[in-house]
């Protein structure tokens, strides 16, 4: 038998024999009659008997259940006038349906790293509570809390339980008729994958982390899917081969057009019948030169990608449109433009010392003020180093055939454009023994009379007591004239 210790144990695979000798559950197995209130019991394992999820009931409180872990959340903390304590919650699926678990305190520690998902376990010992529909979408009616004393044992695999149950919609493109709050399960292709972003929360005023995903189907249509905590962290390592991906349980939003957010897990290259047409068709349209697609995303609400050709707008919309004074939200545009002046006079250079700290919770990013030490001093992480990271930050005009308009380039979207030369690189080539200025100038005069297809953020601030639209260039790419060539005939072809 084993025990949860709070160690990690590596999960048995399909088809193993039973590592601890005990005999493998017999699906044929005759079940026991039962009174009015027992749960229908299937099966046993060692002995035991096993119930099944579709029947556990309030009436009886000593089961065992033998589940698969499908999901599993990061560990969250909670603090009320009870007191303060962490949590987290799995999902748990049998050949009759998935339940939702929740772990408190030191069932955390205990139980956290044990259970891993895809692994098959016993459970008991657990305390069943009516699901709360609001918050739990799994198919029991119930959900089950663990404690410390709860007994979950590691069990032989015999791949009789499914590794997930999916209800895919039909296509992206019908998440436009969508409401929000509503779940949905979905298999897609990761198109692209954005900016790991650390925020604060205004509820709990905890830093988060999160990731959008850029997701794309076979109906050449395209959404935003954000991750949290560590599948955030992780995205740019799991995702970055555009694979496709089964998503179980993702909530719809109506922020930013359509917009998803990962409520369930995300499995990559799912070993379903679906997954390799979708991948022919995707290997299909990036050896055509990829896919021109409508983004449900690109309205509001992040940078997502780039819109389609026929999406995009101009730099006079940004006028003509009132663009920025959508409330608290900021608006959201592409378009193609030619970079006509560049603002680098900024007495030093135009960047900022950043924290050399790469963790948590500055990530290069905070500025840095430097002490009479030589050291360089971070308000944010209480941190002093003799180094600092230095950061672009500097504005330019651009313009097209409607308009100009001044825009901020911030440090990733900076080095794109100055053909990835770091701050670091320039200042140590041209500032840090003596000023170079033909060295520096000429980084940015290549730089000038290019053209891009931007994407904006758009947003009215107050400087100085007075309203300003700031427009902010959060993703660019150059200009890819046979492409643009394509999606013009294409989009000229529905006329």
């Amino acid at each position: 038998t084993n025990y949860a210790t709070g160690s990690s144990v590596p999960p048995v695979k399909t088809g193993s024999p039973n590592p601890y000798g005990g005999p493998s559950r017999n699906p044929h197995h005759a079940s026991p009659v039962r009174s009015s209130h027992a749960p229908i019991v299937r099966d046993t394992v060692n002995g035991t008997p096993i119930t099944n999820i579709s029947n556990l009931n309030m009436y009886a409180n000593k089961w065992t259940i033998q589940a698969r872990v499908t999901s599993k959340s990061d560990i969250r903390t909670w603090s009320n006038a009870k007191g303060e304590g962490s949590l987290f919650s799995v999902e748990l699926l049998d050949q009759t349906q998935d339940v939702r678990a929740t772990f408190f305190k030191e069932a955390v520690d205990k139980f956290y790293s044990f259970l891993q998902i895809g692994s098959v376990y016993t459970f008991s010992g657990g305390r069943l509570k009516v699901a709360n529909a609001q918050y739990n979408t799994c198919q029991s009616n119930f959900e089950i809390t663990f404690d410390q004393n709860s007994e979950i044992h590691l069990a032989n695999d015999d791949g009789n339980i499914q590794r997930q149950h999916y209800e895919f919609i039909d296509s992206i493109a019908g998440l436009e008729r969508t409401e929000p709050n509503t779940m949905v399960d979905l298999l897609a292709v990761v198109q692209a994958v954005g900016e790991v972003a650390t925020i604060v929360s205004k509820k709990s005023g905890q830093e988060l982390t999160k990731c959008d995903l850029t997701l794309i189907d076979t109906s050449a249509t395209q959404i935003t899917l954000t991750l949290w905590g560590d599948k955030a962290a992780s995205a740019l390592t799991d995702y970055n081969q555009q694979p496709v991906v089964a998503i179980r349980r993702a909530r719809v939003s109506d922020y930013g057009g359509r917009s998803l957010s990962l409520s369930g897990s995300i499995e990559t290259n799912p070993d379903i019948p679906q997954t390799a047409p979708l991948q022919t068709w995707w290997r299909t349209q990036t050896a055509n030169g990829g896919v021109t697609g409508k983004s449900l995303s690109a309205t509001r609400g992040g940078a997502g990608v780039m819109e389609s050709l026929e999406q995009r707008q101009t730099i006079a919309d940004i006028k003509n449109n009132n663009l920025g004074y959508a409330g608290d939200k900021p608006d959201w545009l592409t378009f193609k433009a030619t970079v006509s002046f560049l603002k680098k006079d900024k007495e030093g250079g135009s960047w900022y010392p950043a924290c050399a700290n790469a963790g948590e919770p500055c990530k290069n990013r905070y500025k840095v003020t430097q002490t009479t030490d030589g050291n360089w001093y971070c308000d944010k992480c209480q941190g002093s180093f003799p180094t600092c990271v230095r950061r672009w930050i500097f504005s330019g005009v651009v313009e097209d055939d409607t308009s100009s308009t001044w825009v901020s380039f911030f440090n990733e979207q900076a080095e794109t454009l100055l053909a990835g030369a770091t701050a670091d690189q320039v200042y140590a080539e041209t500032y840090q023994d003596q000023q170079d200025q033909d060295a520096y100038d000429s980084y940015f005069a290549k730089a000038n009379h290019t053209e891009w297809i931007f994407k904006c953020k758009v947003k009215n601030e107050m400087v100085n007591e007075e309203s300003r639209v700031k427009t902010s260039v959060v993703a660019m790419q150059p200009v890819d004239f046979a492409k643009e060539s394509r999606d013009l005939l294409s989009a000229l072809a529905k006329f």
